[in-house]
């Protein structure tokens, strides 16, 4: 017998049934409980599959995503949540116009701001970060433990989909695209799909000279195959981040009138920090064009005696320490857009159009609807 549900109370029996969950892509891939005993945090596992080797290096996740995005969001988690309170509100108007009764898939839900913004709709969350998903499941969100570039989710499962801030931590143009391939596959036909993604043309410039460029020679050493999609929970206690810096913290509004020899002194320091040679800061010529760089978080020293895991980054050399500014300082790797790169990234989907597309506080943004 088939028992036909309003849509409404479909999805809150979809919500208590996430462990039947069917992962699209290989037989093998699964969903269980993590090991803290929450039945609604789940790890995705790879236990099997035939994957081509073209997918495989899709899905596999560059060394420089591991150390300088899951590892640094992990130890950051707490203080970062702390400081992303504030709705962003061209997402805020997105999720709202959406019908009463939609399921909305958050991938890269970070602390979960977005979760639950509509109340008339349905949200599931997921974040490749634990600590940031236990943050939300500890809110009450439906969330779960998933890589951006394998979604956990059927096919046409979501009514929408939403990825704030989260491409850019993507080291890769096939990871990238891969990642807005899932967005639309998880949605039904017609249903709509918003992303955002830092812009490199910041509209407050003195936030640039804070970051430390990256040469291409570094990023060809870390975007190769690196381990399996999915990773277990590391000791280093990994997201995706919101809208550029909207942090309205103390340790976050430095002051941009930093001296040249600090900044020298700064990008010294990362330099010598990696004798194997790993590490290759670029010219000013070049810096014009530059679109891979290392953005520093600020954890106030008294943040990081909550957890051991900045004991165990400063050891590694994972962090820093900043002592004239009282805080373990975290490298976070990003790939900022350049205007008309989100577009090209999507303009040979066939199974989804651009419905509108617009630059906002430093973000290049784009709504996709899926046609088939």
């Amino acid at each position: 017998m088939v028992l036909v549900l309003p849509q409404a109370r479909s999805h809150l029996v979809i919500f208590n049934i996430m462990r039947e969950l069917k992962v699209k892509g290989c037989s093998g891939m699964c969903t269980r409980a993590s090991s803290d005993g929450e039945s609604h945090i789940k790890h995705s596992e790879l236990v099997g599959g035939d994957e081509t080797c073209s997918s495989l290096c899709v899905h596999s996740t560059p060394e420089i995503e591991k150390k300088y995005v899951h590892r640094v969001y992990d130890a950051i988690a707490p203080h970062f949540s702390a400081t992303r309170f504030a709705k962003w509100p061209k997402v805020a108007t997105f999720l709202n116009s959406l019908p009463s009764g939609s399921l909305i898939l958050d991938a890269g839900c970070g602390n979960g701001k977005y979760l639950g913004l509509n109340p008339d709709c349905f949200f599931i969350g997921c974040d490749i970060s634990d600590p940031l998903i236990k943050i939300c499941a500890d809110r009450g969100h439906e969330v779960l433990v998933a890589d951006a570039v394998n979604l956990p989710y059927r096919t046409g499962f979501g009514d929408a989909s939403i990825s704030i801030a989260v491409l850019h931590h993507l080291s890769t143009e096939n990871r990238r695209k891969k990642a807005v391939e899932e967005l639309i596959r998880v949605v039904k036909k017609g249903g709509l799909v918003l992303i955002t993604v830092w812009a490199a043309e910041q509209e407050d410039r003195s936030l640039v000279t804070k970051w430390t460029p990256l040469a291409q020679k570094y990023v060809k050493e870390w975007t190769g195959p690196g381990s399996p999609c999915v990773r277990s929970p590391s000791s280093l206690t990994l997201q995706s981040i919101p809208e550029a810096e909207e942090s309205n913290s103390k340790e976050q509004l430095e002051d941009t009138n930093e001296s040249l020899n600090e900044k020298l002194e700064e990008t010294m320091h990362l330099s010598s920090r990696d004798q194997d040679g790993s590490v290759f800061l670029i010219d000013a010529e070049d810096n014009k064009k530059q679109q891979e760089y290392f953005v520093p978080w600020h954890l106030p020293y008294h943040r990081a005696e909550v957890s051991g895991a900045s004991a165990s980054a400063l050891a590694s050399g994972l962090a820093r320490k900043d002592d004239k500014k009282g805080a373990v300082v975290y490298d976070r790797y990003y790939h900022v857009f350049s205007e008309g790169e989100l577009a090209r990234l999507v303009s040979g989907m066939r199974n989804a159009v651009v419905v509108d597309q617009f630059f906002d506080k430093s973000n290049w943004c784009i709504i996709l609807e899926k046609t088939s």
